[in-house]
């Protein structure tokens, strides 16, 4: 059979999380054969996607403030009508010359709404080709609460009338879609559980910490690092070194404990948890999925600025299962963290779990077995 290709588009607004599960499912697409690329609509981040996948770059799009109030380019300019204009030009442009089998589409329609309008172009002009691709939506495993009535049966109404299938990034054991998204049972293409995107084994880590602070993309960690910057001061005694990675948003250029260093990106930030004693840091999806791969003590201290649910909820799961002590975002302080840190120490290593961590191994076969059915039924 003919090798898949695949075009995925995938638009980061504030942090990097979306960026960073879509490389790993290209990577994993990729190893099983598929000629993939990634289209990525945010600001360029070094070392992803990884390299050997190809990257298409639209011109960045990014939100202004946490709260997503509204779009600016790579510069920080409102964005204007021709760079709508030229990402739509580009898009359109890739279906004619690319002839994908596949288009993934992150997060919509379940999310980035703001987009919605480049989106849809794009999913109409793929439909209209002939052979057509199958339409893909991946989402995460938990979903942002939907605050505006009606939302939730657009989103129904536009995956069973554009959309071929969802892909769901999550073990049902863990999270059901139904628990954030009410009206899946409405949603009339099919629905798949992949397990969690988590990276690959760790292997052997070849420097240890004490702690480990990671604030993800960065853009809204400034909190949570200055929190751990008082709790490092405050215990400068400590016997083994802690590591602080500020995430490629966000820089810190001030003083830091002798016992601390202090990096702006780690790509291999799955490795260094495997050696740690214990990581502190927000519960974005690709954090958590990295501290259950390695097995390491935590402290969520998840996002909830803007009425974002999505972390709180996930930190609040993990909890309940023993796998995470949290700390509201609201109360984050320094001797907060602290008292985290000293609770952390008395617990056992990470309770056991069996969640399913090979998602992106399963979406690249979900895929291909969904590509080689539509081949079979046009044959």
């Amino acid at each position: 059979m003919t090798a898949p290709r695949i075009l995925f588009y995938v638009q980061h607004l504030l942090g990097i999380g979306h960026l960073v599960r879509a490389s790993r499912v290209a990577a994993a697409l990729r190893a099983a054969g598929c000629k993939v690329a990634v289209i990525s609509g945010g600001v360029p981040v070094t070392g992803f996607p990884e390299d050997g996948i190809e990257s298409i770059e639209l011109p960045a799009i990014k939100t202004a403030d946490e709260a997503f109030s509204k779009l600016v380019d790579g510069t920080g300019e409102p964005v204007g009508e021709s760079i709508w204009s030229s990402r739509r030009e580009l898009l359109l442009n890739l279906l004619e010359v690319r002839r994908p089998d596949i288009l993934i589409i992150e997060a919509f329609p379940f999310g980035r709404r703001q987009m919605r309008k480049e989106i849809l172009a794009f999913v109409e002009a793929a439909r209209a080709l002939k052979p057509r691709p199958l339409v893909i939506s991946s989402i995460r495993d938990i979903l942002q609460e939907n605050r505006k009535p009606g939302r939730a049966g657009e989103t129904s109404e536009t995956l069973n009338s554009l959309f071929d299938h969802v892909v769901v990034h999550g073990d049902q054991r863990f999270a059901r879609l139904e628990e954030t998204f009410p009206r899946a049972s409405e949603i009339k293409c099919g629905i798949s559980y992949t397990g969690l995107v988590a990276g690959p084994e760790p292997g052997m880590p070849a420097e240890r910490h004490a702690v480990i602070v990671s604030a993800g993309g960065g853009a809204a960690g400034a909190r949570l690092l200055q929190a751990s910057l008082g709790a490092a001061e405050r215990l400068a005694n400590a016997q083994s070194p802690w590591i602080v990675i500020t995430g490629p948003n966000f820089s810190h250029d001030g003083p830091v404990p002798p016992h601390m260093k202090l990096e702006r990106f780690r790509p291999d930030l799955p490795l260094l948890l495997a050696g740690a004693d214990l990581s502190i840091s927000q519960a974005g999806y690709n954090t958590v999925c990295d501290i259950l791969r390695a097995r390491c003590r935590s402290i969520l201290v998840p996002f909830a600025m803007g009425g974002e649910t999505e972390q709180s909820l996930r930190a609040a799961k993990l909890a309940a299962l023993n796998l995470a002590h949290v700390v509201p975002e609201s109360s984050l302080e320094a001797q907060e963290l602290i008292s985290a840190i000293e609770a952390a120490k008395t617990q056992n290593p990470l309770a056991p779990h069996q969640f399913d961590l090979e998602g992106a191994r399963h979406t690249a076969k979900i895929l291909i077995e969904l590509a080689a059915v539509r081949r079979g039924r046009s044959a």
